[in-house]
């Protein structure tokens, strides 16, 4: 083995929280290229094993089904190693996942302002528990407290490239021997 080649025991997931837009899965992606890691977005998963989009599940099973179907996902990943997991934004609404994602890993918070978050926003009709502008600010102001109190590793995002917090990101997860 390599000088300062890492072994990690057991499950020793990364997982990306955030709010909505925040970047999660785009940095989750391009650190499992760069550092040869596998990467997962919860919110895919959710869809391929109900075979519908977040939109449609939200719209026939309600959020609480949407919330039900994340939670077997994250547990489904208790099986699996070294996973970068790009974390959809509600993910933190129920304590028992915050409770499955420090039992598999390491959690990551991408901290930014809401103004960044719907600026970075493709699609934001997509996002079905985004709702109108003040509900936007509501969800933000209510989620925040949970991402802080969820994060072992909060990075800022405002006023920073993607790039910057790509690099600033990978050399921190990197000197903390996590990837």
């Amino acid at each position: 083995m390599g000088e300062g080649y890492v072994i990690h025991e057991g499950c020793d997931h990364i997982f990306f929280v955030g709010f909505l837009g925040a970047g999660k899965s785009t940095l989750a992606r391009n650190l499992g290229k760069l550092f040869c890691r596998p990467y997962v977005d919860t919110d895919q998963m959710v869809e391929r094993a109900l075979g519908m989009s977040v939109c449609d599940v939200f719209a026939s099973r309600g959020e609480e089904g949407f919330r039900d179907e994340e939670t077997r996902v994250l547990e489904g990943l208790a099986s699996r190693k070294s996973l970068l997991v790009s974390c959809g934004g509600g993910v933190v609404e129920r304590p028992e996942n915050c409770v499955l994602m420090h039992r598999m890993g390491v959690v990551v918070y991408l901290d930014g302002d809401l103004s960044d978050s719907l600026r970075q926003m493709r699609c934001p009709e997509r996002r079905p528990d985004l709702g109108d502008v003040s509900h936007a600010q509501a969800l933000f102001r209510h989620r925040r407290p949970l991402y802080q109190q969820a994060a072992d590793i909060t990075i800022d995002i405002r006023n920073r490239t993607f790039e910057q917090v790509a690099s600033e990101s990978g050399q921190l997860l990197w000197e903390r021997g996590l990837l």
